[in-house]
């Protein structure tokens, strides 16, 4: 326990639950599902509706060995080649075992995904995949379609549901064991401000922080909560400096910022070609797989020829599609990017990588177990070993789906009582920086620590973030001066603690792997660096940072040795 909470009125309400799920995701909606069939009293937060989260912005699908011939045993291949050496086998191996029956799972409980002629689940390829395994609905809105069938899914169930809601801390007992959370409903929930749940096991799903960055395809509201709460609670955090920069968003222009427009792999899974402005396809010769190579690759193979040319984008040609395709197999892509005066059917789409999606989080085990009794993650906010230093198109939805379930069984097999939550003895509250401080973060990490990273960038990054801290510290000691406690300055307080992190884990980090690229150390360093990441706060705020002795993954409970 670090005794650090985020500066906040104390909770003026209270409800009871057997279990408390954070996020509105495949992965919570998926365990608070199955905690409510195992008969726990579940309650959902959720930080704005029941279907905001990312989910429902996944476009390409989700991967399963389901199609003729394909067997987990070639998924697993997958996934460990695209993880660059720092993927856990145990992890991945549960993974692509139980991925198919979690999926059939999915489908009873009401998601309906594209058919084939025949009348079988139609599958396409993504990245990195070497076979045809990525189901997909609505031709390029699967994350939608799965979103409608829970959402609809905990509604049907009668399942408590606290929405527009940001969560807080972490409660504890006695004992140092999870009691609950704190949370803050934003004026259109069912509470007005600050009030608790008090429940023996917190599921963190709160999806990834890409709006820690300029530009991401993240929604607004995926600001790291997750990862700092769990920070401030004491638990551990691993590989947060592989975050993984999709190849291919739609290019507004070099200001634009916030949430940009996705283009799905699935696109190149189809047959669409990456070309520069000449017209010259820059990914044949790089990778057996070309423009399906793993996304770090393609990432990279773009930002480097954006470099060579002194361009800002590169184009994605999917003319020869016909209007057909384009309009059945994706429609959502041809609309958004019609919405922005480009036509995909006649004109090549201009694409650069942005930020997407995190590979690393908070520590869990094969059951969603964090370093702290009682409090699980799942989804985009944990690290389960699964993705190592670079996600397979894909998985993530699967991983959602399979560990979620591996949580509501644990759960119901431990059906703990809480015990009475207790304040800390001397609780330190985090400075709340002000809520401008969003904006100058995300150009800070976009200069410092986007595609392309460097000592020199990243040490800039730090000392602008430290300084940026220190600010937010000095001005809390000035009445006048102090950020008001308020969902604004909780959310970039969120991501000025990420931030740090992750700079802090990239500068660490002197190779290059996967999705963590190191202009001043080009190489893979299996020697020095098939390692692991781990990081916790203090109690008097700092990081600490440490790397594992082996590549192994480890546990949360009888942490391996870890190298200071």
């Amino acid at each position: 326990m670090t005794g650090i909470r985020l500066h906040a009125p104390a909770p003026g309400w209270a409800i009871d639950a057997d279990v408390v799920v954070v996020g509105s995701g495949v992965a919570g909606l998926t365990a608070a599902l199955r905690c409510t069939a195992a008969g726990l009293r579940t309650v959902v937060v959720t930080k704005a509706r029941l279907d905001d989260g990312s989910t429902r912005w996944a476009q390409g699908g989700i991967a399963a060995a389901l199609g003729e011939g394909d067997t987990p045993e070639q998924h697993l291949d997958d996934t460990l080649v695209a993880g660059a050496g720092l993927c856990d086998e145990v992890a991945v191996r549960t993974l692509v075992t139980e991925g198919p029956d979690a999926v059939r799972r999915l489908i009873a409980t009401g998601a309906d995904f594209d058919k084939d002629a025949g009348g079988a689940i139609a599958l396409t390829r993504e990245g990195g995949h070497h076979r045809r395994r990525i189901a997909h609905a609505g031709g390029d809105a699967t994350g939608a379609e799965i979103s409608r069938a829970l959402v609809e899914a905990i509604r049907d169930r009668g399942v408590r549901t606290i929405e527009h809601a940001l969560v807080l801390d972490l409660l504890t007992d006695a004992e140092g064991s999870t009691a609950g959370v704190t949370l803050h409903v934003m004026g259109e929930g069912q509470h007005d401000g600050v009030g608790a749940v008090h429940a023996p096991a917190v599921v963190l799903a709160t999806g990834g922080m890409g709006q820690v960055f300029s530009a991401t395809t993240n929604p607004s509201v995926s600001t790291g909560d997750g990862v700092a709460l769990a920070l401030r609670a004491g638990a551990e955090v691993s590989d947060l400096e592989f975050v993984q920069f999709h190849p291919t968003v739609l290019f507004l222009g070099a200001d634009s910022e916030g949430q940009q427009p996705l283009v799905s792999e699935a696109v190149r899974g189809e047959g669409a070609h990456l070309v520069d402005a000449a017209g010259t396809r820059f990914m044949v010769g790089q990778h057996e797989l070309a423009e399906l190579a793993p996304r770090d690759i393609v990432a990279k193979a773009i930002t480097r020829r954006m470099l060579e040319q002194g361009t800002q984008h590169m184009y994605l040609d999917a003319r020869h599609f016909g209007a057909e395709m384009w309009e059945q197999r994706f429609p959502t892509i041809l609309a958004a990017c019609r919405s922005h005066g480009i036509d995909p059917v006649t004109e090549p789409v201009p694409v650069a990588p942005a930020a997407h999606y995190a590979s690393g989080g908070v520590r869990t085990d094969l059951h969603g177990r964090t370093t702290v009794p009682g409090l699980y993650a799942c989804g985009e906010v944990a690290c389960t070993g699964v993705h190592g230093a670079n996600r397979l198109a894909s998985n993530s939805l699967l991983e959602g789906l399979v560990f979620a379930e591996r949580i509501a069984e644990d759960i119901a097999a431990t059906a703990a009582r809480a015990g009475e939550a207790v304040p800390h003895p001397a609780p330190v509250t985090l400075p709340l920086p002000d809520p401008g401080a969003r904006v100058r973060i995300q150009r800070i990490m976009t200069a410092g620590a986007g595609v392309l990273r460097s000592a020199e960038s990243l040490a800039a990054a730090a000392e602008a973030l430290d300084g940026l801290h220190a600010d937010a510290v000095a001005a809390a000691d000035d009445d006048r001066k102090a950020a008001e406690p308020g969902v604004e300055s909780w959310e970039t307080t969120n991501l000025l603690c990420v931030a740090r992190v992750l700079v802090a884990a990239a500068r660490r980090r002197e190779e290059t792997r996967g999705c963590h690229w190191r202009e001043d150390h080009p190489d893979r360093d299996d020697t020095g660096w098939r390692r692991h990441l781990v990081v916790s706060l203090t109690p008097d705020r700092a990081l600490d940072v440490r790397a594992t002795g082996t590549q192994d993954f480890p546990p949360t409970v009888a942490d391996a040795p870890l190298e200071p």
